[in-house]
């Protein structure tokens, strides 16, 4: 009739993965053959029948379509439905996918109701794959004095809920009653969040979703920490499901010695084809407490809004805001040292469409770029509103020569406001620049010249001389011919070394061009709002030259292991028609044509040689340098290297960068930025990283950050030190976060502050 079976060792650990069926109870029959709610298989080594009661004993079990109930001894009531099992009780849910393990059950199998005495059980886990979030596949484990079954949900008392190996978690949740609902929700009430069996914070009420996309009104776990400027951190919040389509959260923090800060965030999708984002935070400052006992105020606020929406029939729209109080603000209290040192506040907003060739778009926008923190120490360049019409090249004619046509348009109303001058609000401003271009080839030459004219209309002009403003209307007629030629290129294949593959291949472009550009006569009487204005008179060559390796590797990969690309301008009018100003910063179109770096103080006859080059002699490692050398000053003006690598768990990010110009056009700049990282978001056990900003000028350590790390199978556990040094900004900061996988995690350390 079978085989007996000894005690389930998964009473002892409920990590050891079960049968899904009774090894002897006949198996369900396939989806397409599936018997009726009312089916009930029953089996023992021993039975004993009596007026519709059965006893069952040895390997004795129970099974329907909805679940397995199997215990050393089962009395089934085949007229109630009623079932009691002893010794080694195992149940399983199919549906749920919930196993529990007790010393005693009542079960009713019609009403699928019971209650289970001396539980231990444990449901399927829901991975959550969001990036920072500490993931497991060990199950939901719940222990407790008894359980009961009813309407499809679960009632725990005396108990804990973890999902950490049993015995012994590492962290659990103990209340005297947990409500677990499979797949929809979990509720603890006056629970306790123990670490290592030492309580940690209490909770009145505590859910937890466990649906696929859990949305939920709750509070937020509270958090605390400590910093040298701001004192003792202390925050709690609270997350509002408004309904389907909108959610908010507040999130408000007090530093002791500086006052509170507060953090909203407001998201929605009205339509299917709309969303939006809202984002807030300010800091209601008392002040920092200076030596000589003044309280220095660096209080303010930001708003950031990003909002799209497709309008139908092709129309799209979007809008970016984002707006900062002051440039002292940002630098006292923003977490980011990328964000601290960053002097721009841009804000657009557009409506687009494109179709065929053409595209237009309806747009305004804000731009602010601070100086330094004084207040009004700041330029802002406003376009409100803004039009603009556009034609990609089009092709028009193809019988003696292809010719393709191309416009770009805009007209609108802009305004500039800076500490030295300011302009009126509504600057109209038209510009116009239809192109012409063919191409030909000749012995694999490929030469393509084009034309254009530029027409711009500005209703108000700059006077150098007086560095004011007028209402005087300026008209600037420009004419441009450009001619690139294009060489054949030249290439040769051979044998790799061993190490990088099978065969390399080495390919020399060399590239050469032309440009004319033309009647602008009063280059330095247009106001600077943004690259329109750059276009200046020009007679110039430039000549490039690049080198690539590739490389193919024994798995048929093709790798572009090496490429060094050489380029220089050679300027026939070294004054581009008068547009210098002496012994100043100049930047042209042309100057930013070939790099970002400025380097016209004067006149000249060359640019600096542009090198870029880039080494990548495997898949997980590389190494990039750009440099400018100025053959003017005979030295490199400026230079940048970066080098990363990875090997198994070991990650390394190096970079230096240094500008050491002419004086007159570029402060000099010289830094170092490095990441050493041993180990990975969800690997177990230690894992650490430090980066660092150091300051080779000032000498100073700007920005650091440690971090060490361990993950447990089921939660980690997380320091970081982080330092602030720049600007007015001296500070130290601890961070630290507890993580529990699948969940999240509560302290100071936030997802996007930590290296991994």
């Amino acid at each position: 009739m079978g085989r007996p079976i000894g005690p389930s060792p998964a009473v002892l650990d409920p990590n050891i993965k079960a049968n899904k069926s009774h090894p002897d109870c006949p198996q369900l029959s396939s989806d397409l053959e599936r018997p009726t709610a009312e089916y009930v298989s029953i089996f023992a080594i021993s039975k004993e029948s009596m007026k519709g009661v059965t006893t069952l004993r040895g390997s004795a079990c129970i099974q329907t379509t909805d679940m397995l109930l199997e215990a050393d001894e089962v009395v089934y009531d085949e007229n109630s439905g009623q079932a009691r099992a002893n010794g080694n009780v195992h149940f399983h849910h199919f549906e749920g996918g919930e196993e529990i393990w007790a010393s005693r059950v009542e079960y009713d199998v019609e009403e699928q109701s019971g209650k289970f005495y001396d539980v231990r059980g444990r449901a399927p886990t829901k991975i959550d794959p969001r990036p920072g979030i500490l993931s497991t596949t060990n199950p939901f484990t719940f222990q407790g004095e008894w359980a009961e079954r009813m309407d499809g949900h679960y009632s725990l008392h005396n108990g804990f809920v973890t999902n950490c190996r049993v015995p012994g978690p590492i962290w659990m949740l103990r209340s005297p009653k947990i409500d677990i609902y499979p797949k929809d929700h979990a509720m603890a009430r006056n629970a306790w969040f123990k670490v290592l069996n030492v309580p940690i914070f209490y909770s009145p009420a505590f859910y937890k979703s466990l649906k696929r996309q859990p949305r939920k009104s709750g509070f937020l776990t509270p958090n605390a920490g400590n910093s040298s400027r701001r004192g003792k951190m202390v925050g709690a919040g609270y997350y509002w499901a408004i309904n389907r389509s909108y959610d908010a959260m507040y999130r408000g923090q007090l530093f002791t010695q500086r006052g509170f800060a507060h953090t909203m965030d407001f998201r929605g999708k009205p339509t299917q084809n709309s969303d939006f984002n809202l984002y807030v935070y300010g800091v209601n400052d008392r002040g920092l407490l200076l030596d000589d006992g003044e309280r220095r105020k660096e209080g303010g606020f930001l708003v950031a809004f990003d909002g799209r929406i497709d309008l139908g029939r092709g129309f799209y729209a979007r809008g970016l805001v984002n707006y900062l109080s002051s440039f002292r603000f940002r630098q006292a209290f923003t977490e980011s040292f990328n964000e601290a040192v960053f002097a721009e506040v841009q804000s657009v907003g557009f409506v687009t469409k494109d179709w065929s060739d053409f595209g237009f778009t309806v747009s305004a926008s804000r731009k602010e770029n601070y100086q330094s923190t004084a207040d009004d120490d700041v330029i802002s360049v406003r376009r409100l509103p803004q039009a603009e019409f556009t034609v990609r090249d089009r092709i028009v004619s193809e019988k003696v020569l292809p010719v393709w046509v191309s416009l770009e348009s805009t007209a609108g109303f802009l305004s500039r406001t800076q500490p030295e001058y300011q302009t009126r609000a509504y600057v109209q401003r038209a510009d116009f620049q239809p192109r012409i271009m063919t191409a030909l080839r000749w012995k694999d030459f490929h030469i393509i010249p084009a034309f254009s004219i530029r027409e711009t209309f500005v209703a108000s002009r700059f006077d150098p001389q007086i560095n004011t403003v007028s209402g005087e209307n300026i008209v600037r007629s420009a004419r441009e011919f450009t001619i690139d030629v294009i060489p054949p290129s030249l290439a040769k294949v051979f044998d790799a070394p061993e190490w990088m593959g099978t065969r390399m291949k080495h390919v020399i472009e060399p590239h050469l061009s032309f440009r004319y550009t033309g009647g602008i006569e009063d280059f330095r009487q247009l106001i600077r709002f943004d690259e329109t204005e750059l276009m200046s008179n020009t007679r110039e060559a430039e000549v490039s030259l690049a080198n690539r390796f590739f490389v193919k590797r024994r798995s048929g990969e093709v790798l572009e292991a090496f490429s060094w690309v050489v380029r220089q301008k050679r300027y026939f009018d070294p004054t581009f028609g008068g547009a210098l100003s002496a012994d100043s910063r100049n930047v042209l179109s042309t100057s930013l044509d070939i790099t970002g770096y400025s380097f016209l103080a004067g006149p000249r006859n060359y640019s600096p040689v542009i090198s870029q080059m880039r080494v990548n002699p495997v898949s997980s490692a590389g190494i990039e340098w750009r440099t400018d050398y100025d053959p003017l000053l005979k030295r490199f003006s400026n230079s940048s290297i970066t080098a990363d690598a990875r090997l198994s768990r070991y990650f390394v990010s190096l970079g230096h960068a240094y500008v050491r110009n002419d004086p007159r056009i570029s402060p000099p700049f010289n830094q170092f930025r490095g990441l050493f990282a041993i180990g990975q978001e969800n690997r177990r056990g230690w894992n650490a990283a430090f980066s660092a900003f150091y300051d080779f000028r000032e000498g100073i350590m700007q920005f650091a950050t440690t971090q060490v790390t361990y993950n447990y199978d089921c939660c980690g556990l997380s320091f970081q030190y982080r330092r602030f040094s720049f600007g007015t900004r001296n500070e130290n900061q601890f961070r630290v976060a507890f993580a529990i996988a699948n969940i999240g995690s509560f302290g100071t350390l936030k997802r996007q502050e930590r290296i991994f």
